[in-house]
């Protein structure tokens, strides 16, 4: 496929120092905000001499939480849905006072412990763990409302599209059509049409949504403030779910040549004890590496930026701050590579995974 014309404008060499530009600004304001923040989480301006812990700090960062952390000691709440034995309860999470107050509801009194787990409380002010096996969390947490967020700019993206390619029906594709175009031809020539063959076209409003759902995710991760900072794709629920969509929809269009393979491999009879079991767990070990590979991919990336930053902390001096700096906008650069690259593979594999299952044999 000839992209010469996309590369050639001269729109895409301002996109192309524009983005470089951003991820350097990017780069430093993570270490500003992270930073201050990390200062203010563990009072280190405060009391200079307390040891400060790394792993504490960068666990908090990639975790989900109840609100969604601006800087210092200011965010935003967010709505706290509790299923309970007697009833729903709903509040926000500014009730718990970034975790140093219990909330009297209507039906229990409720505690935020570890800033992520809602309790029940009893009488004597102590967690309640039978009642609060009673507690279902259905709260809108900080990686939930940035899935939200996600879906918003996607649809506003796509219907954008969707109205100039009407309107410029049988025209060269202009602004952001331009831009998206050779993305999505790359999606259909590149992943589906090879992987899948006949009958790619059915599958190809998945694989489109796939791949720009982790990729905008993983982009807005990179973002150290509002309306980013969540870590969606580094969350394994989320990739947990991703990859249990796949598995159905691998084995629901798997045809009988798919199945057949399965449950009666071209082996002799008397393995099939040990080959049906290795095949069966074949079909759950595909979507499993899905969901780890990008789990550990997108996580190990914060880790290591938050890490970089920490150094500032152990060694506690400024000294070190230009090597942690530099390190950190490599990592960021990285990243970028990284956020798109994980969307490409997760995409590729699906289709792969796919066309295995509805291959025809003549």
């Amino acid at each position: 496929m000839d992209f010469r014309h996309f590369f050639d404008s001269k729109k895409i060499s301002f996109i192309a120092i524009f983005a470089v530009l951003t991820t350097f600004s990017v780069a430093k304001a993570t270490t500003t905000y992270a930073a201050s923040d990390t200062a203010a989480a563990t009072g280190y301006e405060a009391h200079a001499d307390e040891e400060f812990e790394p792993t504490k700090v960068i666990m908090e960062h990639i975790s989900d939480a109840h609100d969604w952390h601006l800087w210092g000691h200011t965010s935003i709440p967010l709505p706290v849905i509790l299923y309970t034995d007697k009833g729903f309860e709903f509040f926000l999470s500014s009730a718990f006072h970034h975790g140093e107050h219990d909330h009297p509801g209507k039906h229990y009194t409720y505690r935020l412990v570890d800033k992520k787990k809602i309790k029940v409380v009893n009488a004597a002010g102590a967690v309640d763990e039978e009642a609060s096996k009673n507690v279902w969390d259905f709260s809108i947490t900080k990686n939930v409302a940035s899935m939200f967020l996600s879906v918003i700019v996607l649809l506003l993206i796509f219907t954008s599209v969707a109205r100039a390619y009407k309107r410029r029906e049988g025209k060269a594709p202009k602004g952001l059509q331009s831009f998206l175009e050779p993305i999505i031809l790359f999606v259909r020539d590149d992943i589906a049409r090879p992987n899948i063959g006949h009958g790619y076209a059915r599958f190809m409003p998945l694989l489109l949504t796939i791949f720009f759902f982790i990729w905008v995710n993983n982009l807005l991760g990179l973002i150290p403030i509002f309306p980013g900072a969540a870590n969606v794709t580094g969350n394994i629920a989320v990739t947990f779910v991703l990859a249990l969509i796949v598995l159905i929809v691998v084995n629901v269009n798997g045809n009988k040549y798919y199945w057949k393979h399965i449950l009666m491999p071209d082996v002799p009879w008397w393995l099939y004890p040990i080959m049906i079991p290795v095949e069966l767990v074949g079909v759950i070990s595909k979507p499993f590496a899905l969901m780890i590979r990008l789990f550990a991919n997108i996580t190990a990336g914060h880790i290591i930026i938050l890490s970089l930053i920490s150094l500032i902390f152990v060694f506690k001096s400024l000294a070190i701050a230009p090597v942690s700096l530099a390190f950190v906008l490599f990592m960021n650069v990285l990243e970028l590579l990284v956020a798109a690259l994980q969307a490409f593979i997760f995409t590729l594999l699906t289709a792969l995974f796919i066309g295995m299952a509805v291959e025809e044999h003549h």
